[in-house]
């Protein structure tokens, strides 16, 4: 069927997890009680995951509405092009360049790295995995986890690791609400536990894994996490401070993260005419206006793809709210 670019929206790839909660049913996910489900993946389109992430194999979201709906996001990059959905600006590659999730953390998430550029570099099939986290909810006392303290070195961490002490070695920083934490592949980090965020990344599933708080029965990758780590301290996190306007989180040469404050019946425009757009409503509802689609209901949780070739996508809120927007 032929159709010309529209706002896409998905359906959600849940995936259980031993760290999992139940969360992420207030982002109208539909987690079943005792599911544990600790991440939704919003917008994917990867060809192969690892066997202890998505569980092997190709991961792409399935379309929900419009034209398409029951296709892959993969299926409309082919059929609209690269320039339509992506934007030209952005160089070409085989899926969309971004992949789009939420994490419940009931429990600690294991400390990790992904793949330094000159690891990625020198091993086939891995992958750089630049993320940030956007903290929605927090449990009291609560942690996040993120980078080596001054003056550990790969000897130091190593021998921690052994002893089953990596935390020791890590800098920790209370989770609070609003912030937004950007870790650069190769910051060693964990999600503690009582920790719901947000989160944005370059599309890879390359995980090594140091340490899992003393679970039993997952693969840990100290090798090639140590070859990885940047023994540097990482980026501190942002906040939009005044509870209004809007703030840039992040900006890579990979991503731009942006957080707007929503006001009812004041319209915002979402679309960025040449660069796609996702678009992640983390409180309210409203709706959402845009050529070859019409008008379309939006709640809270709900993720939309808006594609290079939108010349505009309004919307309007029912209610006070904040979007995250991350433009390619």
């Amino acid at each position: 069927m032929h159709s010309l670019p529209y706002p896409l929206t998905f359906e959600p790839i849940l995936l259980s997890k031993v760290w999992g909660g139940d969360r992420l049913t207030h982002f109208g996910k539909k987690v079943k009680p005792r599911e544990h489900v600790g991440e939704s993946w919003e917008v994917a389109d990867l060809d192969e995951t690892t066997k202890g992430g998505a569980g092997g194999g190709s991961q792409r979201s399935v379309i929900a509405n419009g034209a398409l709906k029951g296709q892959t996001l993969r299926d409309a990059l082919q059929h609209w092009g690269w320039d339509a959905l992506v934007g030209s600006a952005r160089a070409k590659g085989a899926g969309f360049p971004l992949l789009v999730k939420y994490l419940d953390a009931r429990d600690n998430l294991s400390v990790q790295v992904h793949p330094s550029a000159d690891y990625a570099a020198k091993h086939p099939g891995t992958h750089v995995k630049t993320e940030c986290w956007y903290v929605l909810d927090a449990a009291p006392r609560s942690m996040i986890y993120k980078g080596v303290k001054t003056g550990v070195t790969r000897d130091r961490f190593a021998k921690t690791v052994s002893e089953g002490k990596a935390v020791d070695d890590l800098v920790a920083v209370p989770a609070v609400v609003g912030e937004c934490h950007f870790l650069p592949s190769g910051t060693v980090h964990a999600l503690g536990a009582g920790v719901l965020v947000a989160e944005v990344q370059t599309p890879s599933d390359t995980t090594f894994r140091v340490d899992d708080w003393g679970r039993l029965g997952r693969e840990l990758h100290v090798g090639p996490a140590l070859e990885c780590i940047a023994w540097s301290n990482a980026p501190s996190a942002t906040k939009l401070v005044s509870g209004q306007g809007s703030i840039t989180h992040v900006k890579t040469d990979q991503f731009t993260l942006e957080e707007h404050v929503l006001k009812t019946g004041k319209r915002m425009e979402w679309a960025r005419p040449g660069r796609a757009v996702v678009a992640m409503l983390i409180a309210g509802e409203g709706e959402l206006h845009a050529e070859h689609l019409g008008a379309t209901p939006i709640r809270m949780g709900t993720t939309v793809l808006i594609p290079a070739a939108t010349a505009s996508a309004t919307f309007d809120p029912a209610m006070s709210g904040r979007v995250l927007l991350a433009i390619v």
